[in-house]
């Protein structure tokens, strides 16, 4: 299979649609590129179809945006930045990314239903990850207007010294599949309120919310250029990270495309936040109330059909609890309620596409013959209402080394590696093994204990007796290979600012100009 970093795709090994001149128009929508607060058609009418996973059925027409088009939406945004958006105060930009999630809000139940059906979450997830992100706008509005410099008291004498915050200018924010409207929250609500102009591209396999959000944005009534949103294949992507007039790149998805990013970023000598995969432990100590942790680690790799970069991927039990946990999660893994995402008694929806549906058979596969043993699921999943769809059995293997591809590579799927082990110190060293660094998670009942844990476990986040719970104002990011950078809390208002220091002579007295000033 091609490498994702040719295809630019949000997550790895997925396929890029190809785009269709001119196909019969009988979805139910057409989308357009929204440039500088116009709805804008794609040059050549290019389009690709955007696929129910749960139906196999195309519900609607992505624009497949030119190269030409990127440029103007870089322009524009920096046109807006230069002339209106850097010279509007931060009540006024907070007013509009108030009624900007009042939109939302309002909105949530049709949003939630349209993610659904281009994604196959959830409608209980997606319908709330809305009200989230109403959340996230509405928690950065608060800020727009706190954004302080400091005095600095110098060794010199009757010089004034004081710093101030600024927007970068020109942001480019890049999405994955799996979260759409949650994800651009994360980047666009802190980019606003700092004072940024935006250009956004969703991931191709999930693009209709943003644009469907273009309309919210539009509503809202914020200058010509300030937020502009482009979609397509690779190109796009490679297109604005590539372009001169762009002043950051956030970007969440694979780290093989994080990296490129990176690579491109630092040829321009410009930051980058970076959001990508993980492979994250959720330990069970042999003290902790079982009946809170198997919930935990249920929620933790079956919630979101396991597309989440978050998922507690390995498990990691201690022996004196180890088969009870294994019998406890296998038995509910198997009535786990799969079928229509959009119905809300269903427990577990599809796979996102039907490239990442392959992809995660194939891993499947792949643990089945290096010797892995499997407890329940392992296989497509068949029965009524799920013909068409991407569904996949919940998956749970048991004694897996951490060694393995299994417990290395980041499957997003609804598979599940359980680790034995038998002391605090094995627990740590098995978490730690690993390139990424995301989150992770810790049961016990042991205060100090948890607190040894939380200082030793190397992960951007650490959850004690939860898991895969989530707070606008809570800062969220990775280390070593799962990126760099903070989304969310006040912490992610300092990616899209920069810091300008100034100093003020108003003395009196003449200064030797070959003096040396420092």
């Amino acid at each position: 299979m091609p490498s994702p970093l040719a295809r630019w795709c949000a997550r790895p090994c997925a396929r890029i649609n190809k785009p269709l001149r001119n196909m019969e128009k009988k979805m139910t929508t057409q989308y357009k590129l929204y440039i500088d607060n116009q709805f804008v058609a794609p040059d050549g009418d290019d389009y690709f179809p955007a696929v129910n996973p749960y139906t196999g059925e195309t519900h609607a027409m992505v624009p497949q945006a030119s190269d030409a088009q990127v440029a103007a939406a870089v322009a524009a945004a920096r046109r807006a930045y230069e002339t209106v958006w850097s010279k509007t105060n931060g009540l006024e930009r907070a007013k509009l990314m108030i009624r900007l999630a009042d939109l939302l809000e309002a909105n949530a139940e049709r949003m939630g239903i349209l993610e659904t059906t281009d994604n196959g979450k959830v409608i209980r997830e997606t319908g709330a990850q809305m009200l989230f992100a109403a959340r996230a706008y509405r928690f950065f509005a608060g800020t727009a207007d706190k954004i302080f410099g400091q005095t600095i008291p110098l060794d010199q004498k009757d010089v004034f010294d004081f710093t101030r915050r600024e927007a970068l200018g020109v942001c480019v924010l890049i999405t994955a599949w799996n979260s759409p409207m949650g994800l651009l929250s994360n980047k666009l609500a802190p980019a606003l309120a700092a004072g940024n102009c935006v250009i956004i591209k969703p991931s191709e396999h999930a693009s209709c919310t943003t644009l469907e959000f273009a309309k919210l944005v539009d509503e809202a009534g914020f200058p010509p250029g300030v937020i502009n949103i482009v979609t397509g294949d690779y190109r796009v992507g490679q297109a604005l990270t590539r372009h001169g007039r762009v002043d950051r790149v956030s970007f969440t998805g694979s780290p093989e495309v994080g990296r490129k990013i990176a690579a491109d970023a630092g040829e321009r000598l410009i930051p980058v936040t970076l959001e990508l995969g993980g492979k994250s432990p959720n330990i069970i100590f042999e003290d902790a109330d079982l009946d809170k942790a198997v919930v935990g680690a249920l929620a933790g790799i079956f919630a979101a059909t396991g597309q989440t970069c978050i998922a507690g991927s390995r498990l990691l039990v201690q022996r004196g609890v180890y088969d009870e946990v294994v019998r406890r999660l296998a038995e509910r893994a198997k009535t786990i309620k799969l079928g229509n995402p959009l119905d809300k008694t269903t427990e577990m929806g599809t796979a996102a596409n039907e490239p990442q549906f392959k992809r995660i058979l194939g891993k499947i596969d792949a643990a089945k013959a290096e010797g892995a043993t499997i407890v329940t699921g392992g296989k497509a999943a068949s029965g009524d209402g799920l013909e068409k769809g991407f569904f996949i059995e919940p998956t749970i293997f048991r004694d897996v080394s951490n060694k393995s591809e299994l417990a290395q590579e980041e499957v997003f799927g609804p598979v599940l590696a359980v680790i034995p082990f038998d002391t605090e110190e094995e627990a740590v060293a098995i978490a730690n093994d690993t390139k990424y660094g995301l989150a992770s998670g810790v049961w016990t009942t042991n205060l100090s204990r948890a607190m040894r844990m939380v200082r030793a476990i190397n992960a951007g986040t650490v959850w004690v007796n939860t898991y895969r719970a989530a707070q606008v104002m809570a800062p969220f990011g990775g280390f070593k290979d799962s990126g760099f950078g903070k989304e969310r809390g006040v912490m992610a208002l300092e990616e899209f600012l920069q810091t300008k220091n100034v100093m003020i002579d108003f003395s009196l007295e003449e200064r030797d100009p070959f003096a040396l000033k420092m």
